[in-house]
């Protein structure tokens, strides 16, 4: 008797723990707190398909309840209930219920799915073969780290995803190497990033909700895809019309940085001689996706982690560069630009650090 309350106890209060969680969550990362039309309508199907699954449960509950009450056989009583086998009536009723709640389901599932997939106008170009009306982001995942190119603005960055608020955003999603799947839980659903064949889908930030979370969202990647799968994050920051416009004309108008201190000028020569081949340091990169083999440093300075999984500091810099695998297993940094010297990685972290755009 004492073990089977004790096991009840358990239940209960794994229940009230998990109904406690529930209402857990940042509004930079939960699915539960949309921030953007697109999540909203997402949302709005959750609580209705959940309604109606409730709804069921409470009908089934009561019925159950009603039947042991009082049909439940007296003592002494042996006479056999009346039977309801054949019955139309009641064979009609238990039918059509379940095909009209499928209906209220299916209905706006069905509208809300056509209205999500509808990225047509991504298709008009202008004369100079740029989309007219809407801004494109072409998203490619990697082991373990994200690009997005913005074609018709020819700026390329990595790792930090900047968007308009209030206004649609829509995606290529491409990848390079396995399956991912892009996601930004609070704005919208995942999708899937493929080696062949390119994803579109759009998003649209809410304005107001993006300043309730510091106008920062954190993405994920939603499918497995190697040891560093939970490590493979990056940042949204969304920005008003305004301000976007105004970061896209600094990305444009970005040169070659021109480092000052005999330490990071020495690390400049370092990078040159061992990371140049993989990475860019400006955000107008023009060379083609293949060549672009790694994360794009342009604006490096300015991020707040290192590889997404450090705190931005010239320690931790150090700590990456020394010993990436240490950090992200399975990565495709490690091993390929050979042993460097404390010096040289002293140096190099100084030059990183100094790769700004809109910090100068």
């Amino acid at each position: 008797m004492k073990k089977r309350l004790h096991k009840w106890r358990l239940i209960a209060l794994l229940g009230i723990v998990g109904l406690v969680l529930s209402g857990c969550g940042e509004p930079f990362l939960s699915a539960l707190k949309p921030a953007g039309d697109v999540a909203q309508s997402q949302y709005d199907l959750l609580i209705l398909s959940t309604l109606i699954m409730v709804l069921v449960i409470i009908v089934v509950i009561i019925l159950f309840v009603v039947v042991l009450l009082r049909f439940r056989r007296k003592e002494g009583d042996e006479t056999i209930p009346k039977q309801i086998e054949g019955s139309h009536k009641l064979e009609i009723i238990w039918t059509v219920i379940p095909i009209l709640l499928l209906i209220v389901l299916a209905v706006p599932t069905v509208v809300t799915t056509f209205d999500l997939a509808d990225t047509k106008a991504m298709d008009k170009k202008d004369k100079d073969g740029k989309t007219k009306d809407a801004l494109v982001v072409n998203v490619r995942a990697n082991l373990y780290w994200w690009e997005f190119e913005y074609p018709d603005l020819g700026v390329v960055t990595s790792q930090d995803l900047v968007v308009p608020t209030d206004r649609k955003v829509y995606f290529n999603l491409t990848a390079s190497d396995v399956k991912h799947s892009f996601w930004v839980p609070s704005v919208g659903g995942k999708m899937d990033t493929n080696t062949e064949g390119v994803n579109q889908f759009f998003l649209e930030f809410d304005g107001e909700k993006a300043e309730d979370s510091n106008n920062v969202f954190y993405g994920k990647c939603a499918e497995l895809c190697g040891p560093s799968h939970a490590l493979m994050d990056f940042k949204v920051i969304t920005k008003s019309k305004s301000d976007f416009e105004a970061w896209t004309k600094d990305m444009k108008a970005s040169k070659e940085p021109v480092v000052e201190g005999d330490l990071a000028k020495q690390g400049e020569d370092v990078f040159n001689q061992s990371c140049i081949g993989c990475h860019a340091v400006t955000p107008n990169d023009s060379r083609p996706e293949a060549a672009r083999q790694a994360p794009n440093l342009a604006t490096f300075g300015e991020r707040e982690k290192v590889a997404g999984v450090l705190d931005h500091t010239e320690e931790n810099v150090k700590k990456w560069i020394k010993d990436p695998e240490k950090y992200k297993p399975g990565n495709t940094m490690t091993g390929t630009y050979g042993e460097l010297s404390d010096s040289d990685i002293n140096a190099l972290a100084a030059y990183l650090l100094e790769l700004k755009v809109e910090d100068k």
